[in-house]
């Protein structure tokens, strides 16, 4: 299959958006999200921060990209509107993609704005991470779908599609779950690291603050339910479809969901070190992606299919 110049340059946003979003969970990871203290857009009262700490310079270097990456899915949808016709699936993915960059930039501004960073631990920021990570998992499907169909990718029919499909929401559903406790456990890594945390500093905890450790033990729990019920569609699949593309992806699917069970395993021996979170972060929008894509199979496919 060959690329047209606009896919290409769909998929590279993709990529960079990708990045942008690592990116952000080492400001996260790092404590460094006060760098530009409570300014928003500046830093700390400046356009460009004079004489900054390392702090600074990580917060920085993650609103500059953040930056491009809207001017990046901004130019997207121009392109699409010039390039595609009125009602075309790749205008709406363009047009959804920049109404999810919108609401990336509200979310990023709120945590700075309400200084639910570095080592809070409050209600609001509690909130917003969950809510954070629905709004990029959101970014995320629109760019895939759209760099999916400028690709080739079929259009949705809205017609009867077999349990198949609805097996895959509710695995969809679930992975937007499990994420969002990972998003809680990771900030929990953050501002209560394992190594400082004795039986005595536990009970001594707030109750926020026995919220997030509890939830170490309770991620890798829901880890391993979602991860059995997707490897279960992954087989079904395998044995019910010849369409050599839903088996491709159904086989992505389910090797990302594997190496990300041994990644968030090694994640909890290693006490979260921050490039293993990054990396466990990786493969989570890694599983995202290629379920959105797989799911975006079966909506392509008449009743007939698997």
């Amino acid at each position: 299959m060959k690329l047209s110049a606009f896919a290409k340059y769909a998929w590279s946003v993709l990529a960079v958006n990708q990045a942008v979003i690592l990116w952000g969970a080492f400001v996260r990871a790092t404590g460094a999200g006060a760098g530009c203290g409570s300014h928003w857009p500046l830093c700390n009262g400046q356009v460009v921060p004079l004489a900054p700490q390392i702090e600074t310079i990580i917060e920085f270097i993650h609103r500059l990209s953040s930056g491009a990456a809207f001017i990046l899915v901004i130019g997207m949808a121009m392109w699409a509107w010039r390039a595609y016709p009125a009602g075309h699936r790749v205008r709406g993915g363009a047009l959804v993609a920049v109404l999810g960059m919108v609401a990336e930039s509200l979310a990023g501004a709120s945590l700075v704005l309400f200084r639910w960073v570095a080592l809070d631990i409050s209600i609001g920021r509690i909130v917003m991470m969950p809510v954070h990570l629905i709004i990029t998992f959101s970014l995320l499907a629109s760019l895939a779908l759209t760099a999916w169909w400028a690709s080739g990718g079929l259009p949705f029919e809205l017609k009867t599609h077999g349990k198949i499909f609805w097996m895959l929401v509710v695995a969809l559903i679930g992975v937007v779950i499990l994420s969002m406790a990972g998003a809680l456990t990771a900030l929990g890594d953050t501002v209560l690291p394992v190594p400082t945390l004795t039986a005595e500093a536990i009970q001594n905890l707030a109750p926020l603050g026995q919220f997030l450790v509890n939830l170490r033990v309770a991620h890798p729990l829901i880890a391993i339910g979602v991860g059995a019920y997707v490897l279960l569609i992954v087989q079904y699949l395998l044995n019910a479809s010849n369409d050599a593309l839903t088996r491709r992806l159904a086989q992505l699917v389910g090797a990302l969901f594997l190496v990300q069970l041994g990644a968030g395993l090694l994640n909890v021996y290693l006490q979260a070190p921050v490039w293993m979170q990054i990396t466990h972060l990786l493969l989570a929008d890694g599983v995202w992606i290629a379920l959105i894509l797989l799911t975006a199979t079966q909506l392509a496919k008449t009743s007939g299919g698997a």
